[in-house]
């Protein structure tokens, strides 16, 4: 990956500011960037919802918001290690509606719901950037909980980012400002299986996974107005499809996203 003197200058300030909190070496990476089959909106490692500028006609993207509800993670193979992450971002994304166009940044927060090998389900929140590793929130997250995301630059196109993730049901509150230069090209509001870092790396296997229930999606400070040309689909090596969002709700600011199904049926209500 061919990374610029900027990106490599926001990764150190990430990497040096989680060395000051004393964050934990990270097992997983999420997002690391689309991964695009044979054209079409289909994923190894994504499922959800993505806007890309060239869809848009050259609108960039300063900010993004989304909410969801923590699903309720259960293994859906015994004895294996199971991982999903919910989560917003900018970059990384499909530049076009077509998918042809991949995007080399990405910023972005979210939850993780894993189903270890040993049996139970455990959760956690994070915030990353691309290229670094994601860095652990410390933040209680139990299904059900109503969780709110906000990316957004201090000042459009300054590279100044402010990430926000609140836990609502909770009422606990995450924010971080870091220096990132996107490329602005893409923003989405995904279901994914993390790359797992270190023995046995690659993509994670994925849970059984409740209905994360997507909502309240923004780009830019309007509604995100989602269609279902920006849906993607998640994918098995034998590109059959495991992981379905739904169509939009209502008012086109959220939608479902099923697990270890072809399809998804889309929220009743806004």
């Amino acid at each position: 990956m061919r990374v610029s003197i900027a990106l490599l200058a926001a990764l150190c300030a990430v990497l040096a500011l989680a060395a000051s909190a004393g964050a934990a070496p990270a097992t997983s990476a999420h997002g690391q960037l689309l991964q695009i089959r044979a054209n079409t909106n289909e994923s190894s490692n994504w499922f959800g919802y993505n806007q890309g500028t060239l869809e848009k006609g050259g609108t960039l993207f300063n900010s993004i918001t989304g909410d969801w509800t923590v699903p309720t993670a259960s293994s859906h193979t015994r004895g294996q290690d199971e991982y999903s992450s919910d989560w917003i971002g900018i970059g990384g994304g499909c530049v076009d509606a077509n998918c042809l166009v991949g995007d080399n940044t990405l910023i972005q927060t979210g939850t993780e719901q894993d189903a270890p090998a040993t049996g139970g389900s455990s959760y956690s929140a994070w915030w990353e950037i691309i290229p670094g590793p994601s860095i652990d929130i410390s933040m209680t997250i139990q299904p059900g909980d109503h969780m709110h995301a906000s990316v957004a630059e201090t000042v459009p196109n300054s590279n100044v980012w402010v990430i926000t993730l609140q836990d609502v049901t909770r009422n606990e509150t995450f924010s971080q400002t870091v220096p990132y230069s996107s490329t602005h090209a893409t923003a989405e509001w995904i279901e994914e299986t993390p790359l797992i870092l270190g023995t046995n790396a690659g993509f994670a296997v994925l849970p059984n996974l409740t209905s994360p229930a997507f909502d309240l999606a923004t780009v830019n400070g309007q509604p995100a107005n989602l269609n279902t040309s920006e849906e993607i689909d998640l994918i098995d090596s034998n590109s059959h499809v495991i992981g379905a969002p739904s169509a939009p709700d209502p008012d086109a600011d959220g939608f479902n996203a099923c697990t270890w199904a072809t399809s998804c049926s889309a929220p009743s209500g806004s």
